[in-house]
């Protein structure tokens, strides 16, 4: 939304220390800007496109255009700061961009997303942070990696709803670290988990004020949406019970949404609490994926399934029904970007090729109709490789048993 310019804002050394960027629609030509601050600082953005050093010397001498979009406050739950928010649009794909807080504030620097993955590109995921020394050294590395954006699949802060400052926390902590290596800053997509709401499962929007008050944006109506990148990409991204139910609404749109992106070259769903675990009970934890979302996974033609809520390192096996199958969906994560226990292997559950005690993050790299997913723990160290391609479609007209029993209880 453009606006006029704030001209009462002049302040040179306004430097948000929750700053961050997402996205709630078309990321090729919109981008969000977001920090948690005081009454008071209502500047606008002023943007533009990065100009390449041999624009300098073309016509008008290559001066950046400059423009002002105007920037909304709400209130921050539990404080009397408020959450401030200004989404730029009609921005250019695969572009650099500038930005400024107020007319005379330091720059920050962006990118969009191209419309077409021509050169590749790559980007970042894991879940289960906190805002512990672990969490900050896990968004170092991923920084490093020069990710066009990262996903988060749930319980962020470990805020249960009611702990602002657990959320400030986790955001000075991405605000910080998750700068690549050209200094731009890296936006951040996320799903909800069950430290984000009040008693963790089966509740109301008003159980997770303070994720809603960064998020909204995307999850405007429900607490699960759908973003597609040009004609390369879609993400799913998914709520495993905490405020929606996982059959029914849902389900159901989970279906259309997934067949009307079946063609795409790379289909992920995202969510926190896995079909297939890696610690918690095998035949409980998981149950309502594996019986509303897993059989549309497969449908559907989605290719990788980012899980989490376990806090180890996991891989699947490419699964259908729970059996290993070559044409199967490949389930990875289970969430150790910052919390971390033991782990049950391959040899307990068959359904999983490769399991770890690890703070990690994945690298996901896409290029053309390929995947190539690297696990890394804190220190660096590659913990996991494996490459994926589209998958046949197959079409499941009656169905099949459930290689693992579906018996329903609260995680």
């Amino acid at each position: 939304m453009l606006g006029r310019a704030n001209a009462g804002f002049t302040d040179f050394s306004f430097l948000p220390d929750t700053l961050f960027l997402t996205w709630q629609r078309d990321p090729t030509t919109t981008m969000t800007v977001q920090w948690v601050g005081h009454a008071g600082e209502h500047p606008d953005i002023f943007f533009s496109a990065v100009q390449s050093p041999l624009a300098r010397f073309g016509p008008g001498g290559g001066s950046a255009v400059w423009s002002a979009a105007h920037t909304t406050a709400r209130p921050f739950p539990y404080t009397d700061l408020l959450v401030f928010r200004a989404e730029l649009t009609g921005l250019t794909p695969g572009t650099e961009y500038q930005f400024r807080i107020g007319s005379h504030a330091e720059n920050y620097r962006f990118r969009t997303m191209p419309t077409k993955a021509t050169n590749g590109l790559s980007f970042v995921s894991g879940g289960d942070c906190g805002v512990n020394s672990h969490a900050a050294a896990v968004n170092v590395l991923a920084a490093r990696q020069d990710p066009h954006f990262a996903v988060i699949g749930g319980d962020l802060a470990y805020d249960n709803g009611i702990s602002p400052q657990a959320v400030l926390g986790f955001l000075r902590n991405y605000s910080r670290y998750m700068v690549d290596s050209a200094g731009r800053l890296i936006p951040m997509l996320a799903c909800i988990g069950n430290h984000e709401v009040i008693g963790g499962y089966a509740k109301s929007r008003e159980a997770a004020p303070l994720f809603l008050s960064l998020f909204d944006g995307l999850f405007r109506d429900h607490t699960f949406a759908t973003l597609d990148f040009g004609d390369y990409l879609s993400l799913v991204l998914l709520d495993s019970g905490h405020v929606a139910p996982i059959g029914g609404e849902q389900a159901d749109w989970l279906g259309k949404s997934l067949k009307d992106r079946a063609e795409r070259p790379h289909v992920f769903a995202v969510n926190h609490v896995p079909a297939y675990p890696s610690y918690r009970p095998a035949d409980s934890t998981g149950a309502g994926n594996r019986q509303f979302w897993v059989p549309q996974f497969e449908q559907h033609n989605v290719d990788i399934v980012l899980e989490h809520h376990d806090h180890t390192f996991k891989r699947t096996h490419p699964l259908r029904g729970g059996h290993v199958h070559p044409d199967g969906v490949l389930y990875l994560g289970d969430g150790s970007w910052g919390q971390i226990r033991a782990v049950n292997g391959p040899e307990s559950r068959p359904y999983l090729a490769a399991t770890g005690q690890a703070y990690h993050v994945s690298l996901h790299r896409l290029e053309g109709n390929h995947r190539y997913h690297m696990a890394l723990d804190e220190s660096g160290k590659i913990v996991d490789v494996c490459s994926s391609t589209k998958r046949p479609m197959h079409r499941r007209p009656g169905g099949y048993r459930h290689a693992i029993a579906s018996r329903p209880r609260p995680n």
